[in-house]
């Protein structure tokens, strides 16, 4: 099960995790599969299929509320990709200014669900969670039976309608009997093979990819196709030519990474723009750093921190170290508990900053080093000067100028130290002479530092500080500066408190 930060900022699995000892200690079918490992901690084997399907029953039961019956011999689907794909929809509803709300507090959406398998999993998510009327359709015979009685044993006939369909039917046959009906959305999961072999790894993955983490139960009808995804999209894709506006979205998720470039070579032959979607998914991911509770009132010094008061501390820390790294910064308007920094960097500056201060720290030393050798050279000839008169005869102005000579050289010693300095590898490279300049800044990113309570630890605040890319030079320079902003973070906390 991925979760990750990658998942959709709505997704309840996305910060919370499924409690597989909460679960157990909830639904005694589930209590079965788990297991404590040597390290006491609760794990799942997901090589099981009867143990990934009470997972995905006991999670549908315990988040919202539906009861579902999967065989084992279909397609198990799990819970948080899913998810995820209706928070898509969801977004894609508000660009036409429909915002999801719940079951009844919005405009009547009508979405289409080719394939919808044993759970009818789309269907049942997007009716319970946002009210959605749904047209299922399925062309086996095991999975139209199974998600007819997924409907009705959740009483959710008046909201999703299943129909059978004849085997390689899409849009355009299931959409014969009501052409006034209009939709506004279909979704789909396309077969990923073409053939049995390749569902079985031989052609899809490459030697070096480890094997896949969890089981596949899939059958024939919902892992294979004629032409796998690409062929499946493909004839999609004609169908929209035919409907045309009886469908506003058409959405799929693909499955591998290799269908998406003949796939936007069809659109631009068929007539349509490019697809947007995967710059729009990047741009929706930002990196995050999160700071539990813990980790804040040990950056702060104190106890039970206020959500208001640990967003302005960690801004206030933020705004030091960009300050350190020379990076511009303004504070812009934001949501309650939450405070945004717009950034822009003309130089990169924190690329292997810590080497950078140790070159520093490095070039400091030996510049003290030089500077109490030149101490010492000087008093030695001043004394030398002074205890010559039995040797040399020496006037009282020629004494004074050699001591000033001597001191002389200890004040311009800086001066000295710091042209002996400047050889390769002891310089700052952040100086001057290793800027990137050029009309397009290095880096422009919009900070979010966001504040969430956690009711069980009695106010106690977690933060989570997200940098959001908005142009530069190269991606990888927000990646870079993340890392440095979370290691300082981090190590604020664990090092040694300041004697009083």
């Amino acid at each position: 099960m991925a979760l990750d930060r990658a998942m959709h900022p709505r997704n309840r699995y996305r910060d919370k995790p499924p409690d597989f000892s909460f679960l157990a200690s909830k639904y005694p079918d589930f209590s079965q599969y788990i297991h404590v490992d040597l390290a006491g901690n609760v794990k799942l084997n997901f090589k099981d299929p009867e143990a990934v399907r009470a997972l995905t029953c006991t999670l549908l039961k315990e988040d919202f509320g539906l009861t579902v019956e999967i065989p084992l011999q279909r397609l198990i689907p799990t819970i948080p990709l899913r998810l995820n794909y209706i928070h898509w929809v969801e977004d894609l509803m508000e660009t036409m200014g429909i915002k999801a709300q719940g079951p009844g507090s919005h405009a009547f959406i009508r979405g289409i669900d080719i394939g919808t398998g044993t759970s009818c999993i789309y269907p049942l998510l997007g009716a319970t969670m946002n009210g959605w009327h749904f047209l299922a359709t399925e062309v086996d015979d095991v999975c139209y039976s199974h998600a007819c009685c997924n409907v009705e044993r959740n009483r959710l006939q008046d909201l999703i309608q299943v129909v059978k369909v004849p085997e390689k039917t899409l849009l355009l046959e299931a959409l014969k009997e009501n052409p006034s009906v209009m939709y506004d959305f279909c979704m789909c999961n396309p077969p990923f093979f073409a053939t049995a072999e390749e569902a079985k790894g031989a052609k899809s993955r490459s030697a070096h990819r480890p094997p896949p983490s969890s089981v596949n139960t899939g059958g024939n009808t919902e892992i294979l196709a004629e032409g796998g995804e690409l062929e499946f999209v493909r004839r999609i894709i004609q169908d929209s030519l035919h409907l045309m506006k009886r469908l506003r979205w058409y959405t799929c998720m693909l499955g591998k990474k290799c269908s998406l470039a003949p796939l936007k070579e069809e659109l631009r032959r068929c007539g349509s723009p490019p697809p947007k979607r995967r710059k729009m998914e990047k741009l929706k991911r930002p990196f995050t750093i999160s700071l539990p509770s813990t980790v804040v009132e040990q950056l702060l010094g104190q106890n039970g921190p206020s959500v208001k008061d640990s967003v302005q501390e960690v801004c206030r820390f933020l705004e030091k170290v960009l300050a350190e790294l020379k990076v511009q910064f303004i504070r812009v308007s934001s949501a309650p508990a939450e405070v945004s920094l717009f950034i822009t960097a003309h130089e990169n500056t924190w690329v292997h900053a810590r080497r950078k201060r140790r070159k520093e720290q490095q070039a400091s030393l030996t510049e003290m080093a030089c500077d109490g050798d030149s101490r010492s050279m000087s008093s030695m000839e001043f004394q030398a000067a002074s205890h010559s008169d039995s040797e040399h005869t020496q006037s009282p102005e020629g004494h004074n100028s050699a001591g000033v000579c001597s001191v002389g050289k200890v004040e311009s010693g800086d001066n000295e130290v710091e042209r002996d300095l400047d050889l390769p590898g002891m310089r700052m490279s952040g100086s001057s002479k290793h800027s990137v300049h050029g009309d397009k800044p290095v880096l422009k990113s919009l900070v979010n530092v966001k504040g969430v309570d956690d009711g069980d630890q009695e106010g106690n605040a977690s933060l989570f500080v997200e940098l959001h890319w908005v142009e530069g030079q190269n991606r990888d320079s927000l990646n870079q500066l993340a890392s440095v902003l979370r290691n300082r973070l981090l190590s604020s906390c664990v090092s040694p408190a300041a004697p009083n």
